[in-house]
């Protein structure tokens, strides 16, 4: 074989002195083959010697798609939720011969299509789409027992543990799950017992979000606590609070979600809800590629206490 050139089928039939029929049956182990233990070590062996990998087209024809997972995140999605999603995922995948490829941006028909066309993957799957259909409560894990109801109700109800009864949820200008947030944690705070949550929009520049904060506080006075839609929308509140010298958590305080790095280099270093995810890309592989799911169980989120509330 020519120094750099890729192996072929054909090379390891060669090599192994069988035909190209015999080393794909043992490569796909086809059943109902007269194939003795001997040929197919031998053949396996000279697929080691000589790094035969599959050609990836040729198996997408011969198996109708590709061995490739493609995963939508739509902007506004990406957080530790995320990274520890598709770590599973990827890792799930790999380990059943697949390949995950990530596209963030525009989730809609077009994106999807043009995907399709360009390398018919195995599956098409979308982050978040259960949320995004009507159907939020019939996540991985049944939403309240392990989903985005059951972290947010963990946020809500770490502020009512501490003694605060009129709670608002700070929210960006714009996300794709802001509406289901909202609703989760008005459950949330009916559970606790607690009065309907006031919604604050905290935008962006720095400036325009202080002038939010500033006049939320003069229309709603009575707020001492603010549960944020992740961490980034809970530290653009931080430095709002900071701006108009309003002490954290003395006088109001601050609670993230998704647990970004930067949450704990704030000062004072923002208390958030820590989510593990990977369970959940797992199961999400295997049920893309029609495998069990038995066994895989979630990690519990869990609040990480720092000095924001």
């Amino acid at each position: 074989m020519t120094e750099g050139r890729r192996a072929t089928l054909k090379d390891v039939a060669a090599a192994s002195g069988v035909s190209r029929a015999t080393v794909s049956f043992v490569l796909n182990e086809t059943p109902n083959q007269t194939i003795s233990e001997a040929t197919r070590k031998r053949v396996l062996r000279v697929v080691r010697e000589l790094g035969y990998r599959p050609h990836g087209i040729a198996r997408a024809l011969r198996e109708g798609a590709s061995r490739i997972v493609v995963l939508f995140i739509a902007s506004g999605l990406e957080g530790n939720y995320s990274r520890s999603y598709v770590r599973g995922l990827d890792e799930e995948l790999a380990a059943n011969g697949h390949v995950l490829m990530v596209r963030h941006g525009p989730t809609g028909p077009d994106a999807a299509k043009q995907v399709l066309d360009a390398i018919n993957p195995r599956a098409v799957l979308r982050f978040g789409e259960v949320y995004q259909t009507g159907h939020e409560l019939d996540d991985l894990g049944g939403g309240w027992r392990d989903g985005l109801a059951a972290h947010t109700a963990l946020q809500i109800g770490h502020l009512a543990e501490h003694g605060h009864t009129a709670i608002a949820l700070a929210l960006p200008a714009e996300a794709p799950l802001a509406e289901v947030r909202l609703g989760f944690a008005q459950q949330a705070a009916r559970s606790c017992g607690l009065p309907p949550l006031r919604s604050l929009v905290v935008p962006r520049p720095r400036e325009a979000g202080a002038a939010a904060v500033a006049e939320f506080r003069r229309t709603a006075p009575e707020v001492t606590a603010v549960a944020a839609h992740d961490d980034d929308v809970a530290l653009r509140t931080l430095t709002a609070l900071r701006d108009l010298d309003v002490a954290v958590p003395g006088e109001c305080a601050v609670i993230g979600f998704d647990d970004t790095e930067y949450g704990a280099l704030f000062t004072p270093p923002l208390t958030t809800v820590h989510i593990d995810a990977e369970a959940h890309g797992r199961v999400a592989a295997r049920e893309a590629l029609g495998l069990d799911t038995a066994g895989l169980v979630p990690a519990p989120a869990r609040v990480l206490v720092r000095r924001t509330v």
